[in-house]
């Protein structure tokens, strides 16, 4: 965000578009709820990996096609940009390159290791922290022995309160198969919706409604028992389904007025709530364009399995 207000870009502008930006993070491998899906479902999580990447880059596509129209019509600051451009060139893409080499390596261990079947998504992330251990105390020299309790107590106090939640809305599915919820909801919703199109932006709206008020994944672990049912008996591929789900979770993530990730961003931006929610409309307008595609065309996700 600083980097682009130095560019001259509007400050709000800004805020909305990187709120609206960020939620690709849950769509791109290695995406921890593509992982918590397919634990839930029972699919492959390799597979859901895969399957994420075309959406991921749609999505991308559109936001950035649509942040270059806006600005080539609005106009940019074309001499903050030149200045900035050339204190990079100054400092030079071969030294910036080595300062970071360590870092991006990690996820190309990561997804190597998964995509080629060297390892499984467990052992990635087992792998993945003591690479990041080495190269933090080995190589950046940022932390050290001494640090070592600090950081499993960080660490403890976050799993805690997300297994907490894992927990619970586990054991909540369990009980909801026990009672035949899904089979009592999926009956109701097919009888009401005649057609196949209805019965998804039903459930599009449901995620779309809940992600507003919940993370990503605790949404997803409370309405995926109740909702593959119904997906998989109009014959939508599971894993298909699994990247509708994230994807249109992700949207509600930012859907003015009460998306939580606006409210972070407001938080750390300074920017005021209402500003920020009318300038993320046109934003989230392409993301949702971008997201029907994903909703009605299975070719992005399947293409690559």
């Amino acid at each position: 965000m600083p980097l682009l207000c130095d560019l001259g870009y509007d400050r709000v502008w800004t805020t909305a578009f990187i709120s609206v930006a960020g939620t690709l993070g849950v769509m791109i491998p290695p995406s921890i709820p593509f992982i918590w899906y397919g634990i839930t479902a029972s699919e492959s999580i390799s597979d859901l990996f895969i399957a994420g990447i075309l959406p991921g880059c749609l999505v991308g596509i559109f936001l950035i096609g649509y942040g270059y129209v806006y600005w080539k019509i609005k106009g940019e600051d074309k001499e903050k940009i030149h200045a900035s451009v050339s204190v990079m060139r100054k400092k030079g893409f071969i030294q910036v390159f080595k300062e970071s080499f360590f870092a991006i390596l990690m996820p190309v261990i990561i997804l190597g290791g998964i995509y080629s079947g060297v390892m499984t998504p467990t052992e990635a992330a087992c792998i993945a922290v003591i690479y990041s251990f080495i190269i933090s105390q080995c190589v950046y020299k940022t932390l050290s022995f001494k640090d070592y309790p600090e950081v499993f107590r960080e660490t403890l106090k976050t799993l805690a309160s997300v297994m907490y939640i894992v927990a619970v809305a586990m054991a909540f599915g369990r009980v909801l198969a026990l009672m035949g919820v899904p089979t009592v909801v999926n009956n109701a919703v097919t009888s009401i919706f005649s057609s196949k199109i209805a019965i998804i932006l039903f459930m599009v709206v449901i995620m779309i409604l809940l992600g507003m008020v919940m993370e990503v994944v605790s949404a997803l672990l409370i309405i995926a028992p109740i909702f593959i049912p119904i997906a998989t008996s109009i014959g939508i591929d599971p894993v298909h389904f699994g990247v509708i789900m994230i994807v249109v979770l992700a949207t509600g993530f930012v859907t003015p007025p009460v998306g939580l990730n606006l409210y972070v961003a407001s938080g750390m931006s300074g920017v005021g709530i209402m500003p920020l929610g009318k300038k993320t409309y046109p934003i989230l307008g392409v993301f949702m364009i971008a997201a029907l595609l994903i909703v009605f065309v299975p070719w992005f996700s399947m293409a690559l399995l």
